[in-house]
Formats: structure tokens, sequence, C-alpha cells
């Protein structure tokens, strides 16, 4: 199909620090902002399927995502394609949700581990936070959770920090 974006070309991380996974997301500009911040810490986007909105060049240019060839993506069709796809030496799954009672600052993320992270509007299943370690950004207001893109942003800096990234 023309103007498929995982038909495009776009840049390859040969070894990034982290791997920013993406479960089911539903809101095209959070995955745009996510993108953007993978792309500006050359880090690896992993898009799980479905999504919920659209992947080609025209909705890319609405959305503003002027940059997407500067992002090393990988779309899969599931979660179980995912998992598959972890056999060539990526690093252990870490999950974050809204649900977890651990915060993340608790959690030993190494070079090349995963992060995972839910859809917008249910977080991840409960059988994927049964099976792997999830952890959470506090929140002290009167709030259910904070927006996606933000905590992909508060985790992913503070781990690259963590690693003396910067």
């Amino acid at each position: 199909m023309k103007g498929k974006v995982s038909d495009t070309g776009h840049k390859v991380v040969p070894s990034p620090a982290l791997h920013v996974v993406l479960y089911g997301p539903e809101i095209p500009y959070n995955t745009g902002n996510i993108a953007r911040l993978c792309g500006a810490a050359e880090l690896r986007l992993h898009l799980v399927h479905p999504l919920g909105f659209r992947v080609d060049d025209r909705h890319l240019r609405r959305a503003g995502l002027d940059y997407w060839n500067e992002v090393d993506v990988r779309h899969h069709s599931c979660f179980e394609s995912f998992l598959e796809s972890q056999g060539n030496g990526q690093g252990r799954i870490i999950g974050f949700s809204a649900r977890s009672g651990t915060s993340y600052t608790e959690a030993v993320v190494e070079f090349g581990d995963c992060l995972l992270f839910g859809k917008e509007s249910t977080g991840l299943p409960p059988e994927v936070i049964e099976k792997y370690p999830c952890y959470a950004v506090p929140i002290w207001g009167r709030v259910r959770s904070l927006n996606l893109s933000t905590t992909v942003g508060i985790v992913t800096y503070h781990y690259l920090h963590r690693m003396g990234r910067f």
C-alpha cells in the first residue's frame, strides 16, 4: 500500500539505550510526542497494533510529524509478535501502570531494556501486568493518571540519566 509509514525509510539506531513500547496507543498526538522524544534521545520506538489511528504519510503530516524519518520505529501486528522480536538480544520488559503500587524510581533498568506502556484509555491489560514487573509515576492529586507522553518522558529521561547518558 503506497504511503504506509512502515514502507518509508527511517533512522535505524544500532544499539539503543532503551526501547519504548506502546501497547495499542490510541491518540496520534501522544504517539507523535513520544516519537519525537525517541528521535531526540535515539531510542527505538515499538508500536504494537492495533493502533487507534492511521499511520500513513497524510495523517503524519496532519499531526505535524515531519521528523518521522528521524525515529527508529518498529511495527508489530500484536503483542505476541513484539515478544517474538525479543529473541535478538533486546533487554527485559518493564511495564508502567497507574495501577502499580511501586514507584518507577525503584526499578532497576539496564541498557537495552524495553519500557512498556499501555493504551491511554485502559492501560496495560491485567495479564501483562501480572507477567511483567510494573511501576508507576506517583500521583498525589485526585487525578486517575498522567498523560501517556508525559509518563514516557518522565521515566525514559530518568533512566537515561541513571545510565549516565547525561
